[in-house]
């Protein structure tokens, strides 16, 4: 049934720290009967490290904030022209482990990209999706009595060139591409919507 599918809530443009304040808010409050969400929406400029994030892979942040968050992984790049899709999820609910979500997301990434003429794969080393050995999608989460939120971030048409102030995920000399690099034009809000669909499709396919 519909009500029993996460609600998909577009945006826009948001301010980092703010969306996330409210990830935890809604996380926070949230109660056996609480709906599933997922927030599609993009970022001002910003890094994000996380919880157990090494301060050596950030190599000149320059006028760019970085903010310490609460997800697993290293330091990532958030700016314009990325999707970001938060996934606030009740996993006992959906009957999923963190490691069978990881794969739920990265299944519908690549899903997506494929309909665009693009094949990427996952990494059994790394989390996140690589178009051969160039990253275009990653993801990290983090649980709180069984209900996740964060979730991943597809890069779209961006300007890369902050990724080269960092190690991305603390991996060094990682290059990064983007839907754009492959001549693909489409807006960031429809490829949100496209991709919570496929992810729709894989939390409830059996």
């Amino acid at each position: 049934m519909a009500e029993n599918k996460p609600l998909i809530k577009y945006l826009g443009m948001t301010e980092y720290g703010q969306t996330w304040q409210q990830m935890k808010d809604f996380t926070h409050q949230r109660d056996a009967l609480t709906r599933d969400e997922i927030w599609i929406t993009e970022h001002s400029p910003v890094f994000t490290q996380g919880q157990n994030g090494k301060a050596e892979h950030i190599l000149d942040c320059g006028d760019i904030p970085v903010i310490q968050i609460d997800r697993g992984g290293q330091v990532t790049y958030h700016g314009p022209g990325q999707l970001v899709v938060y996934c606030l999820l009740n996993l006992p609910r959906l009957g999923l482990g963190v490691r069978a979500l990881v794969t739920h997301i990265e299944e519908a990434i690549i899903a997506l990209l494929d309909d665009y003429g693009v094949k990427a794969a996952a990494r059994a080393d790394a989390p996140g999706v690589y178009v051969g050995d160039a990253k275009i999608a990653a993801l990290g989460l983090r649980i709180r009595k069984g209900c996740c939120y964060h979730g991943l971030s597809l890069n779209i048409d961006m300007d890369l060139s902050p990724f080269q102030r960092i190690n991305p995920c603390g991996f060094e000399h990682l290059e990064v591409t983007q839907m754009s690099d492959f001549n693909i034009d489409i807006g960031l809000q429809q490829v949100g919507y496209e991709l919570a669909q496929y992810f729709n499709e894989n939390l409830h396919r059996g």
